[in-house]
């Protein structure tokens, strides 16, 4: 079976990023998926911060079609991040409410109703299902956003910050471990991240749905929150708004580390960002016990491995990340070849063998990016 993944679409971004706007992107992208058995769809499939769900589900309709069109009848598995956390939450609600046992590692169901339902059946496929918090690719490989990651980060994010202080609330030290956590259970641990982050998740989908109407210089609201915090509307704010998917602070660092909400490093620099999410990463791995030989994840935006690249190891575990397919000019080098956030980026996972990163933008120049080839 080849199985084909892609994370950080951010369909219907208010700033206009998502490159799967465009039919000539798509069309790309269809072509690396033709004869695929299966997609995943890993996270951070729908921008749920920039507007109202209805808004942000019709732009990314057409999208959606096209990414179903390509598969055909291949099986599509949806994986929620923290962008599109809210697509399950109601799924998670019900199983509060019903006592079931602890979150695990893959929880697989069919999308129903609500807005993970709506989201499926712009797919137009009958063969959609969502996993949660990740899914098992094969027996050896795991798959999963990444967001979780985001409560051990070293980069004082914006969500890294709120983790922080729901934990304080929570009376859980910082990156656990929860005192109200079944003891010797790894699998309970998917519980507790949920309980600490999805807060924070809620509160910014929460924000997105009280906008009306267009923004001035369409800033979504979460840079809403940069701006009343840092005052900044600088190029490197723009350009820190899309690392991890959220907005680091600067300034925040001695202030966060005194409150308790650290510990945080000063350095903001992308080489340190990057190397920050993967230690955090392979913090995930070791937590959730994940007994796999790969963990492929999104949400930093940063693709990876490249080439030769040290330093993508989890123990004995080996990462792989599937970077993005968002315009952000700010990340990008001269060209694909010096830049590792530049977008576009699939995993293909086959029966045997490790995975395989698919660069599938990479022939673009700046400016065919930009739309202007």
């Amino acid at each position: 079976m080849r199985t084909a993944l892609i994370s950080d679409l951010h369909l219907g971004s208010g700033s206009g990023v998502d490159l799967l706007q465009r039919a000539d992107i798509r069309e790309l992208l269809a072509a690396e998926l033709d004869g695929v058995d299966r997609l995943v769809l890993l996270g951070d499939v729908i921008e749920l911060r920039d507007r109202p769900l209805p808004e942000a589900l019709e732009r990314a309709a057409e999208p959606l079609a096209a990414i179903g069109a390509a598969v055909g009848d291949a099986e599509i598995v949806l994986v929620a991040g923290n962008h599109d956390h809210h697509l399950v939450e109601p799924w998670l609600q019900r199983r509060a409410l019903d006592g079931e046992g602890p979150l695990g590692l893959e929880q697989i169901g069919d999308p129903g109703e609500g807005p993970l339902g709506e989201l499926a059946g712009l797919l137009g496929s009958s063969r959609v299902r969502f996993a949660y918090p990740g899914t098992w690719v094969r027996d050896d490989v795991y798959a999963t956003h990444g967001h979780y990651l985001d409560r051990h980060l070293t980069i004082p994010t914006l969500e890294r910050l709120g983790v922080a202080l729901v934990e304080r609330l929570l009376g859980i030290s910082p990156g656990g471990p929860d005192p109200l956590a079944p003891p010797d259970e790894p699998a309970a641990l998917a519980d507790e991240y949920e309980r600490v982050q999805a807060p924070v998740y809620g509160f910014l989908f929460g924000l997105a749905q009280a906008t009306v109407g267009e923004r001035p210089g369409g800033a979504d609201p979460s840079l809403r929150v940069w701006k009343m915090l840092s005052g900044s509307e600088s190029r490197v704010a723009r350009m820190r708004s899309w690392l991890l998917g959220s907005v680091a602070l600067p300034g925040a660092v001695g202030i966060a580390n005194r409150l308790g909400l650290g510990p945080v490093a000063p350095d903001l620099s992308p080489k340190a960002i990057a190397k920050a999410g993967i230690t955090a990463m392979g913090e995930v791995v070791k937590r959730l016990e994940i007994q796999a030989d790969h963990v492929i994840f999104g949400h930093t935006h940063r693709r990876g491995p490249l080439g030769e690249e040290a330093g993508w190891t989890a123990g004995p575990t080996r990462l792989w990340n599937t970077g993005n397919w968002v315009h952000t000019p700010s990340l990008l080098g001269a060209s694909a070849r010096v830049s590792p956030y530049w977008p576009g980026t699939m995993a293909i996972v086959e029966d045997e063998g490790p995975p395989q990163l698919r660069h599938v933008l990479d022939g673009l120049s700046r400016h065919e990016l930009a739309g202007k080839g």
